[in-house]
């Protein structure tokens, strides 16, 4: 897969002007839906980042969501090896099927832990920031030790709130932990995906 740059990459002409489409969660990785598109509403989706099929049934441009208002907003596009087929990853408004489910494979759209590679991402690309315009980008400038202690008293105080009934304190310093983990682990050259397998290596 390559990220498209225009609609000129594609190649419309295999299948009498039509691609499919295969549209997936941005964040949770689930399929949401197949459709079609040709170069016009390949080239709405793009100027609109309204995901707009071409409806086989209607003739016609289709954006999803023109009627229920649960929009499919783009977030990005690649093209496979062949040039005839489009991954579209979205962020939804709503359920993606007419029938109201999440998806239209009757599928439910969960697994929010999609996000931790977003932010696995953003905590990288943060690292080459100037530590003046980023908290991320100030902590890696402080060197290893101070990510380390960064951790530490995370960890603490979610072991205090740990204690008390408060469920806000105690989710907002699991995250808090969470975070400052996920930094520590890129200053160390690692992602949470080395943990997971250190993980799955203890399952067997």
């Amino acid at each position: 897969m390559r990220k498209l740059e225009n609609t000129e990459q594609v190649d419309f002409a295999k299948n009498d002007g039509l691609v499919p489409v295969v549209v997936q969660d941005d964040q949770t990785h689930k399929v949401l839906m197949l459709g079609y598109m040709n170069a016009e509403a390949l080239q709405k989706t793009l100027d609109t980042a309204k995901v707009t099929f071409f409806s086989r049934s209607k003739q016609r441009l289709w954006t999803k969501g023109e009627t229920s208002k649960n929009y499919l907003n783009l977030t990005d596009i690649l093209i496979d090896c062949d040039s005839d087929t489009l991954l579209v990853t979205a962020k939804p408004d709503g359920p993606t099927c007419h029938t109201g489910t999440d998806t239209c494979f009757d599928d439910s759209n969960e697994g929010a832990t999609g996000f931790l590679d977003h932010l696995t991402r953003v905590i990288k690309q943060r690292r080459t920031q100037s530590p003046d315009t980023s908290y991320t980008a100030s902590l890696f400038a402080k060197g290893i030790n101070k990510v380390a202690q960064k951790v530490g008293e995370e960890a603490v105080e979610l072991v205090i709130e740990a204690k008390d009934d408060n469920e806000e304190l105690f989710l907002n310093e699991g995250a808090d932990l969470l975070f400052h983990y996920m930094i520590l682990l890129e200053a160390k050259g690692y992602s949470l995906k080395d943990i997971i397998k250190v993980l799955q290596g203890r399952h067997k």
